[in-house]
């Protein structure tokens, strides 16, 4: 089998909310999506969504070649753009190429990916996670109570510039999900909008009201020390690692013991993350993928690991155009039989389809405020309004 060529669609994804963090919300609530379809001479083909960044470039590393040597294809993918650079938006690139070729060698076998990675049983925990910084506090309410009737019993908060907020929010997630549990697990994101002090005083102040299970993202991903510093200062599990790109990265997070949960989004592949998770489970860390709606073929991935300890569930739905063999029920993500990732695609549909959404624009989340770290009490007491979304 060689691999023969590659496509691009894209579609969108409707998520019905604002969508966004600290830094910046989706007002319109949709969001484009990437997919790549990896094509071979035997006519088995590869589906990923994810990125399409760089791809033309990287293509080159894997034309030609047997695609069901997908661990040394990876390894060839970064050794072709060495010069440049894997970083950044190029990985993501070779994330989502690495994931089509995942899904060609299961669908070659006629075996789910799960099943083909080692994994034993089909159910991946999961928590429930809203986007949410934008809902209203009852929209907050209604999204954690869908989850709940789908047997969650964790949820994790947007946050990090208002603690009185911060708090009655979660209160919020606790009583949705106390319906599944007495002692619902918490979570709060705060998106890198912290330095240190700022970091141990707010989650200092949350946790004397409330048992925070892990503060994510709280310090820029590159402040190892000052993660490490935090994590001997307050109770709650640190949790961050979703915006390396690279395994490499994290050596300092792990020589520091700075990370308490090691977490990598899903957008960046399969093959990474088995071995960030093998990486952790040497140093007896659990992993937890993050944004699984950006590509779920790693919830196969994590099915056969033997740290993972819970996804991140933002969605019940797909991307327009997209199905994916797998249920979310019970707490978790229930993965299905169909061979490979269980990714399918109507490119018909997708290729009719009008749409306009993007993560990039200039009021979303992936574009940082230069004030994202002050409180709204810090900024009335400076004498200026917070920072507002910008129609895009």
């Amino acid at each position: 089998m060689k691999i023969t060529g590659y496509r691009t669609l894209r579609t969108h994804r409707d998520w019905g909310r604002p969508v966004g963090d600290v830094n910046g919300f989706i007002a319109s609530g949709i969001t484009e999506v990437p997919i790549v379809i990896v094509e071979t001479d035997e006519g088995i083909e590869g589906v990923a969504v994810g990125s399409d960044h760089d791809i033309a470039r990287i293509f080159p590393a894997l034309e030609g070649q047997d695609p069901r040597g997908v661990s040394g294809l990876y390894d060839r993918m970064l050794a072709h753009v060495f010069k440049a650079g894997h970083n950044g938006a190029t990985f993501g690139g070779i994330a989502t190429l690495d994931a089509a070729l995942w899904d060609i060698k299961a669908k070659a076998l006629g075996e789910p990916l799960w099943r083909l990675l080692g994994g034993r049983d089909r159910f991946v925990p999961g928590y429930a996670s809203g986007l949410d910084i934008a809902l209203s506090d009852d929209r907050l309410a209604d999204f954690y109570a869908a989850m709940a009737e789908r047997g969650f019993t964790s949820g994790k908060l947007k946050g990090g510039r208002d603690v009185e907020t911060d708090l009655r929010r979660l209160r919020i997630v606790q009583e949705q999900l106390a319906r599944n549990t007495q002692h619902p697990a918490l979570m709060l994101d705060a998106n890198e909008s912290w330095n240190l002090k700022q970091a141990v005083r707010y989650v200092s102040a949350v946790e004397a009201e409330i048992d925070l299970t892990w503060i994510e993202e709280p310090l820029r991903r590159w402040d190892a020390h000052g993660h490490a510093r935090l994590s001997q200062s307050v109770r709650a599990a640190v949790a961050t690692g979703e915006n390396l790109t690279g395994l490499e990265q994290f050596r300092a997070l792990f020589d520091l013991g700075a990370v308490d949960v090691v977490q990598t989004g899903a957008v960046w592949g399969i093959t990474h993350f088995l071995r960030l998770a093998y990486a952790a489970h040497a140093r007896d860390l659990p992993i937890s993928p993050v944004g699984l709606t950006s590509n779920p073929a790693v919830s196969h991935a994590a099915a056969a690991v033997p740290n993972h300890l819970t996804a991140e569930v933002q969605d019940l739905g797909m991307p327009f155009g997209v199905r994916v063999d797998e249920h979310v029920d019970e707490g978790g993500i229930i993965l299905g039989d169909a061979p490979g990732a269980g990714l399918t695609v109507d490119e018909q549909a997708i290729g009719a389809a009008v749409h306009d959404g993007d993560w990039l624009q200039s009021a979303g989340p992936h574009v940082r405020p230069l004030r994202a770290g002050l409180s709204l009490a810090a900024e009335r007491r400076a004498g200026s309004s917070p920072a507002t979304h910008r129609d895009a």
